[in-house]
């Protein structure tokens, strides 16, 4: 795929130097993240070089509209992905996959496709693992940091429904991060009784 590493050196630039302060979860470290668990499901999935780069590309973007503002990032990601791509000669289609991908991972989730599915999964794979309540602690800093919420205890009664509502969309996820998400739930409600 043509212009792939130059709009990913570019990407990882602009999230680099332009993400907001206060940002302790949907940092570049997220992104991150998110890139190496998309990388772990093509690799599982056997997918072809082209939709393997149309993927890492939905995970490099998929929250760069963070640099422009807080509400709506989803939004203003997919903008920003049509312009990047459109610089580098992408063609409409891929344009369109990628602002799908971004889209995706809007709460609450509605993947339409395979691609989709995955980057729903690899942005809330942390729901799933071990390192749980560090990533929750940088979301709820963040949450903080700009108002939304004030208290652990708040936080923990909305990360309980959050938890509870949550559905993994691939096979992978629900055989992986569903068993593990259940057992935080369990544990976050004994932190709230008592």
């Amino acid at each position: 795929m043509k212009g792939y590493n130059k709009i990913r050196k570019e990407i990882l630039g602009i999230l680099h130097t332009k993400l907001p302060k206060g940002l302790y979860y949907h940092g570049l470290h997220h992104t991150l993240d998110v890139l190496k668990v998309c990388n772990q499901y093509i690799k599982r999935g056997n997918f072809d070089d082209h939709t393997s780069k149309i993927l890492r590309l939905g995970a490099l973007l998929h929250d760069i509209g963070f640099t422009v503002s807080i509400n709506d990032h989803e939004l203003r990601g997919t903008e920003i992905a049509e312009e990047l791509m459109t610089k580098y000669d992408f063609s409409g289609k891929d344009i369109d996959r990628v602002r799908g991908i971004i889209m995706a991972t809007r709460v609450p989730q509605k993947p339409l496709n395979i691609l989709e599915e995955m980057i729903c999964d690899a942005d809330l794979d942390y729901l799933g693992r071990k390192d749980f309540y560090v990533i929750s602690n940088q979301l709820y800093k963040e949450l903080k940091f700009n108002s939304v919420l004030s208290t652990k205890l708040e936080w923990d009664k909305i990360q309980i429904k959050f938890l509870g509502a949550h559905k993994f969309h691939t096979d992978f996820a629900k055989i992986y991060r569903q068993p593990e998400m259940q057992n935080r739930i369990e544990e976050l409600k004994m932190l709230v009784e008592k």
